[in-house]
């Protein structure tokens, strides 16, 4: 019996370049210190919200969720950048920037799963939205104080003007993605 391929996929709202950029100094300079061993920082490209984890999935469904996505036809969102909290609180994995004000987002994320939901067999988390960007991951093994101060982020409102299906392609040099997908918000509305 053969394998079916499978892809690494999620739905990303993709932040502004500027955005991503002041993110990654942030998180450069937040960990100079001896939290830096214990963590690897994510390259500005690789920021973004994930409105969606879908997992490891058959190839052959790409073919039915990139035109979910291309033709998601909603107004741009705007966030406010939060306060830096680590996930999960017990045993962190990930640092990440929380988005406030981010209800536009929220409503976005709710359309997009239950979109995908209907294109294939495919059942959305139960746990609640929470709009977030990853800057750094925890190494393998690694641990971190998630009780250290850490500075404030900047303070920086983002627009989402476009979302995107992505590929993951997993590596021990961190993960690479693919944009499958994409649609501009506030196109065509």
């Amino acid at each position: 019996m053969s394998r079916h391929p499978r892809a690494r996929l999620f739905v990303a709202a993709e932040l502004p370049s500027a955005a991503r950029e002041e993110l990654a100094d942030w998180a450069r300079a937040a960990l100079a210190g001896p939290a830096r061993h214990a963590v690897r920082l994510l390259d500005p490209e690789l920021l973004h919200v994930t409105l969606c984890f879908l997992g490891s999935r058959p190839v052959a469904e790409i073919d039915a969720l990139g035109p979910v996505v291309s033709r998601l036809h909603s107004p741009a969102c705007e966030a406010t950048l939060g306060a830096p909290l680590w996930l999960p609180a017990r045993r962190p994995k990930v640092l990440a920037i929380e988005l406030t004000g981010a209800e536009g987002l929220a409503e976005l994320q709710r359309r997009v799963t239950d979109e995908l939901a209907m294109a294939i067999d495919w059942q959305p988390e139960r746990r609640r939205f929470r709009a977030h960007v990853t800057v750094a991951r925890v190494r393998g093994g690694g641990a971190v104080d998630a009780r250290a101060r850490l500075p404030a982020t900047p303070a920086l409102s983002v627009a989402i003007e476009a979302v995107s299906l992505q590929r993951s392609w997993l590596s021990p040099a961190g993960a690479r993605y693919e944009t499958l997908a994409r649609c501009e918000l506030g196109a065509g509305i």
